[in-house]
């Protein structure tokens, strides 16, 4: 009998990736890409088929799972690096006190980069983030020469070896080219050899939390030249675009590798998006690897395993890229659970159309594993909404009805609002208003705003999302109406240096 059972608590498996859509899976009906693994884990487990990311880019983002807290409470409503990192209930550290043996292995995007969070060992890999690559401004501890584990290990059998050597910038979603060296060398294989090796290594007398944190398929778009023939000759669907989005591009943005917006040459988009979708199928196949060595172990059945990504990807919806935006692209994420072993009484196969939140991470995962969940978590436990016991047809008790996401960037710092169905959108520095119709047109191709038949409901939406603002620093909203052009900040005051 292995270590879990003897405890009578479950391991619990947390695998993040980073910058992937909702739509990019097999089971959920994509017509190109390839999942296997992940259908599988949705087939015999649940999947969430609205679930968003509040503040969809890669630091609130995991404000919001480490801390369970919405972004007004984390205070992190935007990006920014070198912000320190010090909440006091994390879901690790919960975890490490309540005796499990937590170990993180891949990305953090935490600052210091080295700030453990609660857990007992992190094997860390953020890919390549500007602020600490240069060498002119900041402390030699804090380079990512010194930082990352990922690059240390990959030197010791590529001498010289570095983050930048295919060329590709680390938000180039325009370009992409084939990883250059082995493919047992590349970030996606390192997150699951060294995951494997935690389980060699583990607290044979205790359970573990281990977070599996892919940097993939955010870019730079380098996967494996195998996994890139995949989809060569793929029939690629063309990206939505919708009567809204700006068709011209006369400054000819989209000739930028890093470009936010524009018109991209088809020859070079068709290829970036390929490789996007290889970097999934990548990722897909290493999860399967990682999922036989835990059967080898004889921990899958006693281990509860939670799967997401922490954004989307625009990917040329409406012309754009990157994160951020309030489009499904961007704020729309796969989020799937499953228990093996059945400990929690799952409803096997079951898609449930709530909507969920990377908040719900936390308390989701201190609940399966029996750890009281902190008064300062926000977030709900999903697991009833996935129970076999729910009643089919009966609606769920007191779930949220609506989510409040947002991000400050500047001129396109946005918020919106939605229960799944309707999106309403309020750009906070020009007062533009998008209204979308989700169950009609789930990709956005027609904004209602101004739609006669539609202003009673938007009328809602606008009050829900001015109680939503209502007493922000920024002075968004007199608690009467929105008020246009206060200046945003990414960084709420309370967790301010």
């Amino acid at each position: 009998m292995n270590s879990s059972q003897n405890q009578g608590r479950p391991n619990v498996l947390l695998i993040t990736v980073d910058q992937m859509r909702f739509d990019c899976l097999s089971i959920a009906g994509h017509p190109v890409v390839e999942t296997p693994n992940l259908d599988e884990l949705a087939r015999t487990g649940v999947r969430f088929s609205r679930a968003y990311s509040a503040t969809p880019t890669c630091v609130p983002a995991r404000a919001a799972i480490f801390t369970g807290q919405s972004q007004r409470a984390h205070g992190r409503v935007g990006y920014q690096d070198c912000v320190p990192w010090d909440y006091k209930r994390t879901l690790p550290g919960e975890l490490a006190n309540a005796g499990y043996h937590t170990q993180c292995i891949g990305k953090m995007h935490v600052y210091p980069a080295r700030n453990l969070m609660g857990f007992h060992n992190v094997m860390l890999h953020d890919g390549y983030l500007h602020h600490n690559r240069n060498y002119h401004s900041i402390p030699m501890q804090e380079h990512y020469d010194q930082v990352d584990d990922y690059l240390q290990w990959l030197r010791e059998r590529v001498p010289g070896a570095d983050m930048i050597d295919l060329g590709l910038d680390c938000n180039a979603s325009a370009v992409a080219r084939p990883w250059h060296l082995a493919e047992m060398l590349h970030p996606t294989n390192w997150v699951v050899t060294q995951s494997i090796d935690f389980l060699r290594r583990r607290d044979p007398g205790k359970p573990f939390f281990l977070w599996m944190s892919f940097v993939r398929p955010h870019p730079p778009f380098d996967p494996p030249q195998a996994y890139l023939d995949l989809y060569e000759d793929a029939d690629i669907p063309e990206p939505p675009v919708g009567d809204w989005a700006q068709t011209e591009d006369p400054d000819l943005a989209g000739y930028s590798p890093t470009t936010g917006r524009g018109l991209v040459p088809k020859r070079r988009l068709r290829k970036a998006v390929a490789a996007y979708y290889a970097l999934i199928t990548h990722i897909d196949h290493q999860i399967g690897r990682f999922l036989q060595s835990l059967n080898e172990y004889g921990e899958l059945q006693n281990t509860v395993i939670l799967f997401t990504s922490d954004h989307g990807e625009l990917l040329g919806d409406h012309h754009l890229f990157r994160k951020s935006l309030p489009y499904e692209g961007s704020t729309h994420v796969p989020f799937i659970v499953n228990d093996p072993g059945n400990r929690l009484g799952l409803q096997r196969g079951m898609v449930s159309d709530e909507v969920v939140e990377m908040r719900d991470i936390m308390p989701s995962l201190l609940e399966a594993a029996g750890v009281p969940i902190p008064d300062t978590v926000e977030g709900e436990s999903i697991w009833r909404l996935a129970s076999a016991e729910e009643k089919e047809g009966q609606s769920v008790r007191s779930w949220r009805n609506h989510l409040h996401g947002e991000h400050a960037q500047g001129m396109q710092s946005n918020h919106w609002v939605t229960d799944g169905k309707e999106k309403y959108i309020w750009f906070s520095q020009t007062g533009e208003e998008q209204f979308f119709d989700l169950i009609d047109d789930p990709q956005e191709l027609y904004n209602a705003i101004a739609d006669e038949e539609r202003q009673e409901r938007i009328r809602y939406w606008r009050s829900v999302l001015i109680q939503e603002l209502d007493g922000r620093e920024e002075g968004y909203t007199d608690g009467q109406q929105l008020i246009t052009g206060r200046k945003p900040s990414a960084i709420l005051s309370h967790i301010k240096i």
